[in-house]
This record gives C-alpha cells, sequence and structure tokens, in this order.
C-alpha cells in the first residue's frame, strides 16, 4: 500500500485544477478558429486602409530606354521644281514650293540638291513623373470604400461569434468531464456499499444464516459496478482527452476540474436582446453591404472625370548626329467618360444586384425568426433543467430515506436481501440523475446566454 501510494503520488501532484473560467480563457486564446478569425479581421482592416487611398492623388514614375539596332537610312535625290505651273483652268501661277507669298523666286526652274538622312533610335530615353487624381467616379471610389468598412465590422462580428461559439464549446467539454468524474464517484460508493453488504453476507452464508443464493445475487450486482466503473474509467480519460484539446493544452494532460454540479443555483436571467447577437448584426450588415453594391454597380455606368499631370524628359533621336530629342515638358490632361448606350448592360445588372439585396433582406428576416425561437426552446430548455435539479433532489433525499429503513429493517431481519439491493440500487440511480441534471442546467445556462446574446 505505502508503495502504491508513492507511485500514485507524482500523479496526483502533477494535476492541474482548472475552474470553468480558466477554461473559457484558455480556449480564446488557443483556439484555431479564433486565430483565424482575429487574421481575417486584420486583413479586412488592411483592406480599409488600401480602398481610403484611391480618395489621394497617385503619384508615379516613368522611364523608358530604347535598345535596338535599327535606324532609318535614305538618300534623297536632287530634283527641279517648275516656278509656274497650271492651275484648274490652264492657267500658269506661281507654284507654292518656290515662290513666297505668290511671289516667284526663281524664273524658270528651282534646283534642289540630293541629301542623305540617317536617323538613329538607339539609346533613346524617356523619364518622368505622373500625378493623378479622380475628381468623380460615379460613387465608386467611395461605394468600394464603404463595403471594406463593413467587411471589416463583419470580421469583427465573426470573431465575437467565433469566441461564442468556442465559449459554449469550453462549457460542453467542461461540464462533460465534471459529469463523467461525478458518476464515476457515484460508481465507486455503489462499488463500496456492495463491498461491505458482500462481506456481511458473505460471513452471514459461512454461518449458515442465508443461502448461498443471497451471496451470489450480491456478487452479481458487484460484477455489474465493476462494469460500469470500466466504463466510467474509459468516459473519464475520453473527457480529459476532449478538455484538453479544447483548451489548447497535451492530450496526455492530467488536468481536474474544480467546480461541481451540486452548487447549481437557480438565478434570475437576463432579457433576451438579439439586436447584440453577432449573427443579427452580421445578417444587418449583409444587407448594407448589398445595397453598396447595387451603387458600386451604378456607378460604372455614371459619367467619371478626373484629372493627371505629366512631366517627362525626352533625351535621343539623333539624325544625322544630331540629337533631335533633349528637353523637358510638362503637361495637364482633364479625362471625361461619360457612357451613352450599352445595350441596357447597367439597368440590368442593377437590378440584378438590387434582387441580391432583397434576398438577403429575407434571409435576415427568416434567420431572424428562427433566433427568436431558439431563444424560446434555450428558456424553456433551461426552465426544464431548473425543475429536474428540483425533483432529482427531492427523490435522491427520498431514496436515502429509504435506503435508511430498508438498512435498519434487514440488520433487524425485517427486510429481505432484495428489497435492500433495490434500494441501494435507487439510491445509485437518484445519485446519477443528480449529477446529470446538474450538469445539464450548467449548460442550459450558458446555451441560453447565447441565445440571447449576452455571453
Amino acid at each position: 500500500m505505502i508503495m502504491a501510494c508513492l507511485v500514485a503520488a507524482p500523479n496526483v501532484a502533477a494535476q492541474q485544477p482548472l475552474t470553468l473560467e480558466e477554461c473559457r480563457s484558455m480556449a480564446l486564446q488557443n483556439n484555431k478558429q479564433i486565430a483565424v478569425a482575429a487574421q481575417q479581421q486584420e486583413k479586412a482592416a488592411y483592406r480599409v486602409k488600401a480602398y481610403r487611398a484611391n480618395f489621394l492623388p497617385k503619384l508615379s514614375a516613368t522611364g523608358n530606354y530604347l535598345l535596338t539596332t535599327a535606324s532609318l537610312e535614305r538618300e534623297i535625290p536632287s530634283f527641279y521644281l517648275p516656278t509656274y505651273v497650271p492651275d484648274g483652268s490652264g492657267q500658269l501661277v506661281p507654284n507654292i514650293l518656290t515662290s513666297v507669298d505668290g511671289v516667284p523666286i526663281f524664273k524658270e526652274y528651282a534646283f534642289f540638291p540630293g541629301m542623305e538622312l540617317n536617323l538613329r533610335l538607339n539609346g533613346t530615353y524617356l523619364t518622368g513623373l505622373r500625378l493623378e487624381q479622380p475628381i468623380y467616379m460615379g460613387g465608386k471610389i467611395t461605394s468600394a470604400y464603404r463595403m471594406a468598412q463593413l467587411g471589416e465590422e463583419m470580421a469583427r462580428l465573426n470573431r465575437q461569434k467565433s469566441e461564442a461559439e468556442v465559449i459554449l464549446q469550453a462549457d460542453e467539454a467542461y461540464w462533460s468531464y465534471v459529469r463523467v468524474l461525478e458518476l464515476k464517484k457515484v460508481a465507486e460508493s455503489y462499488k463500496e456499499m456492495l463491498a461491505r453488504l458482500a462481506t456481511e453476507v458473505e460471513n452471514a452464508y459461512k454461518e449458515g444464516m442465508v443461502p448461498r443464493n443471497d451471496l451470489l445475487r450480491v456478487e452479481v450486482k458487484q460484477n455489474e459496478v465493476e462494469l460500469q466503473l470500466l466504463k466510467a474509467d474509459n468516459g473519464v480519460r475520453l473527457a480529459r482527452m476532449n478538455l484538453c484539446h479544447v483548451v489548447g493544452l497535451p492530450l496526455n494532460s492530467e488536468v481536474t476540474a474544480v467546480e461541481r454540479p451540486g452548487v447549481f443555483q437557480d438565478e434570475a436571467l437576463p432579457l433576451p436582446d438579439l439586436s447584440s447577437r453577432p449573427e443579427v448584426k452580421l445578417l444587418m450588415r449583409q444587407v448594407d453591404l448589398k445595397d453598396q453594391q447595387v451603387k458600386l454597380v451604378r456607378s460604372e455606368f455614371l459619367p467619371q472625370v478626373g484629372i493627371g499631370g505629366n512631366f517627362a524628359y525626352a533625351n535621343g533621336l539623333k539624325l544625322n548626329d544630331s540629337k533631335l530629342l533633349d528637353h523637358a515638358a510638362f503637361s495637364a490632361v482633364v479625362s471625361v467618360q461619360v457612357p451613352i448606350f450599352h445595350w441596357g448592360e447597367g439597368k440590368n445588372r442593377v437590378r440584378s444586384a438590387m434582387a441580391e439585396k432583397r434576398v438577403a433582406q429575407l434571409q435576415q428576416e427568416e434567420l431572424t425568426g428562427k433566433m427568436e425561437l431558439e431563444v424560446q426552446q434555450a428558456l424553456q430548455a433551461y426552465q426544464e433543467s431548473v425543475a429536474a435539479v428540483e425533483l432529482t433532489n427531492r427523490s435522491l433525499s427520498q431514496a436515502e430515506e429509504n435506503l435508511r429503513e430498508s438498512r435498519d429493517r434487514y440488520d433487524a431481519g425485517m427486510e429481505t436481501l432484495s428489497n435492500l439491493l433495490e434500494a441501494q440500487a435507487m439510491w445509485q440511480k437518484a445519485k446519477a440523475e443528480l449529477v446529470e441534471a446538474g450538469c445539464n442546467a450548467q449548460l442550459a445556462t450558458t446555451r441560453y446566454l447565447k441565445a440571447a446574446g449576452k455571453l
């Protein structure tokens, strides 16, 4: 026995006691869904900043450099041009190519000597700065920015929704672990009760005071409780592993629950407020998002106005070894685009977006009605669980009193062994039902708070 205690002592000392609030906090910190929701919220925040930049002017630098072996070389031959040429009526008039203001500068013919042209493109480059500023885009920039803001808010609400779900998941894992722990204790108490009775019956059998049938009857009950303990041990191990998984601990961690279902107290529940539920807010933001989508589609078929400025420097493009480009220039442009006719594309796309908005509104109404029903069901389940705690407490008191009287009568020789075994079984059943009712009441409270938007 001493060696067994020494071996078991490190395991007991290594057990980590956990309260319900600690489990909730650990689950929120280590849950992967919460981490994903946090990253989605961060992503949405960066998207808002990116769309906000569309309201500001954009400055960009450009540069082009041409590297080529191509060139344009051509020889222009010499030629003569007449001083006078016939007009449409056949009369001779001064040739505009050999006259100034209608006065001939040559007597009869003008001679133009030939020349060689060599145009080289290699080494030509162009650099500059461009500034662009939208003036009016039909509301496209504003709608896109508002949609990004709604996306950020929806990401935040989705994180709240995930947190409420994780809290409920942590409560379910915690109270499931408490339940199997308490049921194991009940089975162990029942086993000790049967062990004491078995000793008494065995001694009486040896003295020839009771038949062997009584001893066998007690041994059958002992076998049943051994099977119950085996199932309870497996249930405790699996429930502990599930709790460790939910709170983010290694599955083989030794943890124990602090709370007990027997301390449940019926308290006044807060009134439901569906408007505070993340799911309801998400549905509302979804409708707002569809409304902005309608405006965004409509903006594509409205006039768009923007201005831009360019400052550029060009160098290169040689003609007969003479550089043609070597200067900087500034230019400004105003861009206006007015859609006129697109075969009804804009009208149909806007109508399609409006239909999507109506679908979102109908879904909001339907799901809101389901949530109201969920609140009533959660409230009813809570009320039933409270009643179950009261009834099982009463049943346990009655079972304990019945067991006490049956035991006294059995000791006095006025009660049969069968009646005593039945009284013990009734006590075990009442005790187990009280454990179940207490854990169910705790979970019913959490489920109601989540459905009522108070979690």
